[in-house]
């Protein structure tokens, strides 16, 4: 099979990108010298800092897609993948806006009516409006077809019912859109009578619990739906269509950069100290010498070279109104492993060890060690992926 059955053409970024990733780098820089921020290992799930998101999008780095006519800047999917490497490359604070930008705005611009797309999109594009996604459910693992969120047609409406887990700061987000049954199954078809709904989450019977991590950190909820009401013009897309609908939006969650670069931070951690040990401005104390731990960084960093290419494609791909759902599962089961290989590679190359407490790269491998289980599990699990992807290729 040609290598083009599963990634698209590669698609190299506009050159005229350049100088909107210097305007970035340079914003970066000036809010960590202000002290408003401090880099960290998975910052676009740990990092939740509103008023960094509303900073951002006053310059029109929040809902970039999002047109004029709906309150954005009306810019290319390609720039906005640009500002993202940026801020996920820097460690910056992104999370309390980065599901409504990552998701929210394409599912909207594409399925949404004209009532949502006016409600919502333009408080998005003003770091204002922030969203979770109500995909998984308990017990039921990757499988998004063992849906058992019900939703029963009421006048002008439907009530919901049914508990979503795994709702990253829903306990912060207005609104979330859950993926729920509003028919029966049609046989052996159990893709068939699924539905997206907009539910906002501040509104009677929603109960928000929280499920803390081993960090001790609060990203994670249990969301429990109980006869809560949706009118009609909350529905996203077509009634019945939520399968087709969710697929084509887990093209945007499992291709970006954030499936590269959760460790990117430490990485460029970890290269500084190497190239200090090097010039003999810091002692040693790594486990390997020098010609060894360059070779072991610099096929870690040619791997996310590589990456970076597969990821770029599928943004182009995206960008041209293409649905890559394999080479997106492809991206995420790549990427994923090589963020928690970042770990191994600094584990072995510095004599620190990991400690939460410190300010350095004890720290910051602290922090990463910690996140990383969940690398190769939110988004769908990798083992999942590569089934998707095996099916793809005639194997399964």
């Amino acid at each position: 099979m040609r290598s083009g059955a599963l990634l698209p053409p590669a698609r190299p970024l506009p050159a005229a990108t350049g100088e909107l990733r210097a305007e970035v780098r340079a914003f970066l820089a000036g809010e960590r010298a202000a002290g408003r921020f401090a880099p960290a290992c998975d910052a676009w799930l740990s990092g939740w800092d509103e008023a960094f998101s509303r900073r951002l999008a006053a310059r029109g780095w929040v809902g970039m897609t999002v047109p004029p006519e709906y309150g954005g800047p009306g810019r290319s999917a390609l720039e906005r993948y640009v500002v993202v490497e940026e801020v996920l490359a820097a460690g910056a604070p992104v999370a309390a806006h980065w599901v409504s930008d990552r998701q929210i705005v394409p599912n909207l611009l594409r399925y949404g009516n004209e009532t949502l797309k006016r409600r919502y999109l333009p408080s998005i594009a003003r770091g204002e409006c922030y969203f979770a996604i109500g995909l998984s459910e308990p017990d039921a693992g990757s499988d998004l077809a063992a849906v058992r969120t019900a939703g029963t047609r009421a006048d002008g409406g439907w009530r919901v019912s049914g508990t979503k887990i795994w709702t990253s700061g829903a306990h912060r987000a207005r609104a979330f859109i859950a993926l729920l049954r509003t028919g029966p199954a049609d046989g052996r078809q159990r893709h068939a009578g699924l539905s997206q709904l907009l539910i906002e989450l501040d509104q009677p019977g929603v109960t928000i619990r929280p499920i803390v991590s081993m960090t001790g950190e609060h990203h994670f909820n249990e969301v429990v739906l109980d006869e809560v009401f949706v009118p009609d013009e909350q529905v996203v897309g077509t009634i019945g269509d939520g399968w087709a609908q969710v697929t084509s939006e887990l093209a945007y969650e499992r291709s970006g950069p954030e499936r590269l670069l959760s460790t990117f931070v430490l990485l460029d951690m970890l290269a500084g100290e190497l190239a200090a040990r090097a010039s003999g401005r810091q002692d040693g104390g790594g486990r390997y010498g020098d010609a060894r731990a360059a070779e072991a960084l610099g096929q870690v960093t040619s791997r996310l070279w590589a990456c970076r290419q597969m990821s770029l494609a599928v943004a182009g791909a995206l960008a041209g109104g293409e649905a890559p759902e394999i080479a997106a599962a492809l991206v995420k089961d790549v990427g994923t492993r090589l963020e928690s290989e970042i770990i191994d590679v600094a584990r072995m190359l510095t004599a620190a060890e990991p400690d939460p407490d410190d300010g350095g790269i004890a720290g910051m491998l602290a922090h990463a060690v910690l996140h990383a289980p969940g690398f190769t599990l939110r988004g769908g699990t990798n083992e999942i992926l590569r089934g998707i992807v095996a099916r793809a290729l005639g194997l399964r």
